[in-house]
Protein backbone atom coordinates (compact mmCIF):
# COMPACT_ATOMS: atom_id res chain seq x y z
CA UNK A 1 0.00 0.00 0.00
CA UNK A 2 2.80 2.61 0.97
CA UNK A 3 5.00 1.95 -2.13
CA UNK A 4 1.55 2.36 -4.23
CA UNK A 5 1.45 5.63 -2.59
CA UNK A 6 4.72 6.26 -2.99
CA UNK A 7 5.01 5.64 -7.03
CA UNK A 8 1.82 7.99 -7.04
CA UNK A 9 3.56 10.86 -6.04
CA UNK A 10 4.95 12.98 -8.50
CA UNK A 11 8.80 12.77 -8.23
CA UNK A 12 10.86 15.54 -6.82
CA UNK A 13 12.51 18.33 -9.65
CA UNK A 14 15.93 17.91 -10.06
CA UNK A 15 18.05 20.96 -10.52
CA UNK A 16 19.91 20.82 -13.83
CA UNK A 17 22.64 23.25 -14.48
CA UNK A 18 22.14 25.84 -16.86
CA UNK A 19 25.34 26.81 -19.42
CA UNK A 20 27.49 29.60 -18.20
CA UNK A 21 29.53 31.52 -20.64
CA UNK A 22 31.92 34.92 -19.85
CA UNK A 23 31.57 38.04 -22.02
CA UNK A 24 33.29 41.19 -22.47
CA UNK A 25 31.54 44.15 -22.96
CA UNK A 26 30.39 46.46 -25.37
CA UNK A 27 30.46 43.57 -28.10
CA UNK A 28 27.63 41.63 -25.86
CA UNK A 29 25.28 44.50 -26.82
CA UNK A 30 25.84 43.44 -30.52
CA UNK A 31 23.34 40.36 -29.33
CA UNK A 32 20.80 42.64 -28.65
CA UNK A 33 20.91 45.65 -30.92
CA UNK A 34 22.50 45.50 -34.73
CA UNK A 35 24.33 48.96 -33.79
CA UNK A 36 25.34 48.04 -30.53
CA UNK A 37 24.13 50.49 -28.46
CA UNK A 38 21.18 49.77 -25.71
CA UNK A 39 19.09 51.47 -23.14
CA UNK A 40 18.57 49.64 -20.33
CA UNK A 41 16.36 49.95 -16.96
CA UNK A 42 17.91 49.34 -13.42
CA UNK A 43 16.06 48.93 -10.13
CA UNK A 44 17.87 48.76 -6.75
CA UNK A 45 16.98 46.36 -4.28
CA UNK A 46 18.36 46.99 -0.70
CA UNK A 47 19.97 43.76 0.80
CA UNK A 48 19.03 43.38 4.41
CA UNK A 49 22.17 42.25 5.45
CA UNK A 50 23.24 41.61 9.37
CA UNK A 51 25.99 43.17 11.26
CA UNK A 52 26.79 45.68 8.31
CA UNK A 53 26.58 49.63 7.79
CA UNK A 54 25.95 51.46 4.95
CA UNK A 55 24.12 49.97 2.02
CA UNK A 56 24.04 46.34 0.47
CA UNK A 57 22.15 45.92 -3.05
CA UNK A 58 21.12 44.29 -5.91
CA UNK A 59 20.89 46.21 -8.90
CA UNK A 60 18.25 44.60 -11.88
CA UNK A 61 18.67 45.88 -15.15
CA UNK A 62 16.26 45.00 -18.19
CA UNK A 63 16.92 45.52 -22.09
CA UNK A 64 14.42 44.28 -24.85
CA UNK A 65 16.59 43.10 -27.96
CA UNK A 66 15.81 45.28 -30.89
CA UNK A 67 14.67 43.72 -34.39
CA UNK A 68 17.21 42.21 -36.59
CA UNK A 69 19.98 41.43 -33.53
CA UNK A 70 20.14 37.71 -32.11
CA UNK A 71 18.33 38.16 -29.22
CA UNK A 72 15.03 40.20 -30.80
CA UNK A 73 11.95 40.36 -29.07
CA UNK A 74 13.67 39.48 -25.64
CA UNK A 75 13.60 40.29 -22.81
CA UNK A 76 16.75 40.32 -20.90
CA UNK A 77 17.70 40.21 -17.11
CA UNK A 78 20.89 41.49 -15.49
CA UNK A 79 21.90 41.07 -12.10
CA UNK A 80 24.89 42.72 -9.60
CA UNK A 81 24.92 42.22 -6.05
CA UNK A 82 27.08 45.13 -4.79
CA UNK A 83 29.02 45.75 -1.33
CA UNK A 84 30.97 48.16 -1.97
CA UNK A 85 29.54 50.60 0.11
CA UNK A 86 28.45 48.00 2.70
CA UNK A 87 30.97 47.60 5.59
CA UNK A 88 31.05 44.39 8.51
CA UNK A 89 30.89 45.03 11.92
CA UNK A 90 32.61 42.83 14.35
CA UNK A 91 33.32 40.08 11.81
CA UNK A 92 33.07 39.36 7.71
CA UNK A 93 29.91 39.42 6.19
CA UNK A 94 29.39 38.12 2.73
CA UNK A 95 27.59 37.03 -0.01
CA UNK A 96 27.49 33.20 -1.59
CA UNK A 97 24.26 32.53 -3.38
CA UNK A 98 21.48 34.28 -5.18
CA UNK A 99 18.29 32.55 -5.97
CA UNK A 100 14.91 33.47 -8.30
CA UNK A 101 11.26 32.38 -9.39
CA UNK A 102 12.81 33.08 -13.18
CA UNK A 103 10.60 30.41 -14.90
CA UNK A 104 12.18 29.63 -18.93
CA UNK A 105 15.38 30.74 -20.05
CA UNK A 106 15.94 31.64 -23.83
CA UNK A 107 19.60 30.62 -24.88
CA UNK A 108 21.24 32.92 -27.19
CA UNK A 109 24.42 33.09 -28.90
CA UNK A 110 26.18 35.26 -26.43
CA UNK A 111 29.91 34.70 -27.28
CA UNK A 112 29.89 36.09 -31.28
CA UNK A 113 27.57 33.83 -33.11
CA UNK A 114 29.01 30.75 -30.53
CA UNK A 115 26.73 28.07 -29.81
CA UNK A 116 23.87 29.25 -27.42
CA UNK A 117 23.88 29.54 -23.68
CA UNK A 118 22.02 30.35 -20.71
CA UNK A 119 23.82 32.63 -19.08
CA UNK A 120 26.73 35.18 -19.68
CA UNK A 121 28.83 37.03 -17.38
CA UNK A 122 30.76 40.22 -18.18
CA UNK A 123 33.87 39.74 -17.20
CA UNK A 124 35.64 42.67 -19.02
CA UNK A 125 34.88 46.44 -20.14
CA UNK A 126 32.11 46.56 -16.94
CA UNK A 127 32.15 46.79 -12.96
CA UNK A 128 32.82 43.93 -10.97
CA UNK A 129 35.39 41.14 -9.74
CA UNK A 130 33.68 37.97 -9.01
CA UNK A 131 31.94 35.83 -11.40
CA UNK A 132 29.67 33.14 -10.94
CA UNK A 133 30.74 29.28 -10.47
CA UNK A 134 27.55 27.58 -11.47
CA UNK A 135 23.95 28.46 -12.41
CA UNK A 136 21.38 25.72 -11.46
CA UNK A 137 17.43 25.57 -12.28
CA UNK A 138 14.84 23.71 -10.50
CA UNK A 139 11.44 24.13 -12.12
CA UNK A 140 10.94 27.65 -12.51
CA UNK A 141 13.97 28.60 -9.74
CA UNK A 142 17.44 29.15 -10.77
CA UNK A 143 20.36 29.30 -7.93
CA UNK A 144 23.35 31.19 -8.52
CA UNK A 145 26.46 30.51 -7.17
CA UNK A 146 29.38 32.88 -6.91
CA UNK A 147 33.07 31.73 -7.76
CA UNK A 148 33.95 33.23 -4.43
CA UNK A 149 31.99 35.13 -1.55
CA UNK A 150 31.03 38.49 -2.13
CA UNK A 151 31.61 40.23 1.16
CA UNK A 152 31.09 43.97 2.55
CA UNK A 153 34.38 45.89 3.38
CA UNK A 154 36.19 45.96 6.46
CA UNK A 155 37.99 49.18 7.87
CA UNK A 156 39.74 50.89 4.95
CA UNK A 157 39.24 47.64 2.66
CA UNK A 158 36.07 48.15 0.22
CA UNK A 159 33.45 46.04 -0.55
CA UNK A 160 33.10 43.28 -3.24
CA UNK A 161 30.88 43.52 -6.24
CA UNK A 162 29.51 40.66 -8.52
CA UNK A 163 30.33 41.27 -12.02
CA UNK A 164 26.82 41.63 -14.20
CA UNK A 165 25.19 38.42 -15.22
CA UNK A 166 22.12 37.77 -17.73
CA UNK A 167 19.71 35.97 -19.44
CA UNK A 168 16.96 36.15 -21.72
CA UNK A 169 13.50 35.28 -21.64
CA UNK A 170 9.92 35.74 -23.53
CA UNK A 171 8.18 37.77 -20.80
CA UNK A 172 7.95 41.32 -19.84
CA UNK A 173 10.15 42.11 -16.32
CA UNK A 174 7.78 42.06 -13.40
CA UNK A 175 8.87 43.06 -9.08
CA UNK A 176 9.69 40.07 -7.56
CA UNK A 177 11.02 39.15 -4.37
CA UNK A 178 14.79 37.35 -4.98
CA UNK A 179 16.54 35.32 -1.83
CA UNK A 180 20.03 36.05 -1.50
CA UNK A 181 22.27 33.70 1.23
CA UNK A 182 24.45 35.52 3.64
CA UNK A 183 26.92 34.55 5.99
CA UNK A 184 25.66 31.69 8.30
CA UNK A 185 23.43 30.37 5.43
CA UNK A 186 20.45 32.08 6.02
CA UNK A 187 18.48 33.71 2.99
CA UNK A 188 16.99 36.93 3.13
CA UNK A 189 14.56 38.64 0.71
CA UNK A 190 15.09 41.41 -1.46
CA UNK A 191 13.75 43.26 -4.43
CA UNK A 192 14.25 42.03 -8.00
CA UNK A 193 12.93 41.54 -11.21
CA UNK A 194 12.23 38.87 -13.33
CA UNK A 195 10.28 37.93 -16.72
CA UNK A 196 6.82 37.79 -16.25
CA UNK A 197 5.67 33.28 -16.85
Amino acid sequence: MIAAILMALPAAAQAAPLKVVEVGAPAINCVFDTNCKITVYDSIGAIPMPGISGAARLQSRSLVGAAGAPGAGKNVLQYRVDLTQAVGVGGTHCVSSFKLDFGAVAPLPYNNGAAPADVYVITSGGLGTIGLLAAEKTGNVITFLFAKPICAGTGASKGDTSYFFGLAAAGAPKAVTAQIQVTGGAFVNVPARVPTH
